[in-house]
């Protein structure tokens, strides 16, 4: 009896002692403050930090851990928004600048082939132009004097034992005309030489070219060498617009691709060209490659230095695209938020392919009809640093 009694009197002090549940508990939600997600509570009550009410939120059973899951209040404030993966077109455009430079195959430097000073320079200015047989400089040669003299000695023994030698004059002289037009005078000054049997102290050497002077580096009174060069002349007729194009760009560069080059400074005047050169060599440290353009100058109204726009544009295709800012990109890697439930939402990695404009090629990683994040995703991204203590992007397999 006594037993009995003590039983009794022990099961009314445990259910004495047994902590009343809270009527407000649920299991299934937690509670948490839309301006402050670090504060997490089992009921309903004040954010401590703003003294704003805290806010419901579901719980989820067997969630992707790596999922990031908002409130609607977070979603309004952080501006989250997205968009369905479709099929759009997208065209190659490419828009690339670059300058006008001299046409480098319509080069022309005229040198001297003997050594001699100047005594006269027709020339003085960089810029003017040199028609083609122009005389360039009057020159002093002892060399070359020496040589007029061998060939009027030979005219005159010619003359003076014509049928009585043996020696072959013809021969002869021939030698001597090839001689001096080695070192420069042309077929004109030899004639004239033979017809006035005088040999000037000085000859004039005529440009073999035409175009403007772009290189001129001597002055009257100074010294050629042999082979030295007097100018060098640029034919404008064609030019090259030069431009620079990123490594990741080079996809849509070919050999022959017709593009429209345009020229701001001439009240944007467009030019059809095609590229005709692409550097093989891509300069490690920018990650820029040079392609070149040749185009016509009619009536040498384009002037090398001036700036210029080159637009490439390939056919359009159908490909799955994306805004450029739905994609966050480190260096490394691509990737996306993708919402797969209710304020659910998860980072995926994917692959990118051609970038024009304001959009992005999406290659792989999702599919068509995902629903993607296009507005407030490095929002997402602290937000899952901030309630995870990782960077999403780390949990990839690159």
């Amino acid at each position: 009896m006594k037993f009995n009694i003590l039983v009794m009197v022990l099961l009314v002090f445990l259910f004495s002692c047994k902590k009343e549940e809270d009527p407000h508990a649920n299991h299934d939600i937690y509670y948490t403050c839309s301006m402050h997600p670090q504060i997490v509570a089992d009921k309903p009550g004040k954010c401590p930090i703003c003294h704003m009410d805290l806010v419901p939120v579901e719980k989820k059973k067997n969630d992707d851990p790596n999922a990031l899951v908002l409130n609607d209040e977070q979603i309004k404030l952080g501006n989250i928004k997205t968009v369905s993966l479709g099929n759009d077109e997208l065209s190659d455009k490419l828009t690339l600048t670059g300058t006008l430079n001299f046409n480098q195959y319509k080069m022309h430097s005229v040198s001297s082939r003997v050594m001699g000073r100047v005594e006269k320079l027709y020339y003085k200015n960089i810029g003017e132009f040199v028609p083609q047989g122009s005389p360039l400089i009057e020159i002093y040669s002892e060399e070359l004097n020496n040589a007029k003299q061998e060939y009027l000695l030979a005219l005159e023994r010619q003359h003076l034992f014509k049928g009585n030698t043996s020696i072959d004059f013809d021969q002869l002289l021939q030698s001597s005309r090839n001689k001096l037009s080695l070192w420069g005078m042309s077929k004109g000054q030899i004639a004239q030489l033979e017809r006035t049997r005088k040999a000037p102290l000085t000859t004039t050497i005529y440009s073999t070219g035409s175009g403007y002077i772009t290189d001129l580096n001597i002055s009257e009174g100074a010294y050629l060498s042999e082979g030295g060069t007097i100018l060098t002349l640029a034919d404008l007729s064609t030019l090259w617009a030069e431009a620079q194009v990123y490594s990741s760009q080079m996809a849509l560069i070919h050999r022959d691709t017709k593009v429209i080059v345009s020229i701001p400074d001439m009240d944007n005047l467009k030019i059809e060209g095609k590229i005709d050169f692409t550097n093989p060599e891509i300069n490690s440290a920018s990650r820029i490659n040079l392609v070149r353009v040749s185009i016509p100058n009619k009536d040498n109204l384009l002037k090398p230095g001036m700036p210029v726009y080159v637009l490439v544009e390939n056919e359009s295709r159908k490909t799955l695209t994306l805004p450029t800012d739905a994609v966050i990109r480190d260096g490394k890697m691509a990737t996306v938020w993708v919402k797969t439930a209710k304020n659910t939402f998860v980072n995926k990695m994917v692959k990118t392919g051609l970038e024009t404009d304001d959009r992005i090629e999406i290659l792989s990683g999702v599919k068509e009809d995902d629903e993607i994040v296009i507005s407030g995703t490095y929002l997402l991204n602290s937000e899952y640093i901030f309630k995870k203590g990782a960077d999403p992007m780390a949990g990839h397999d690159m």
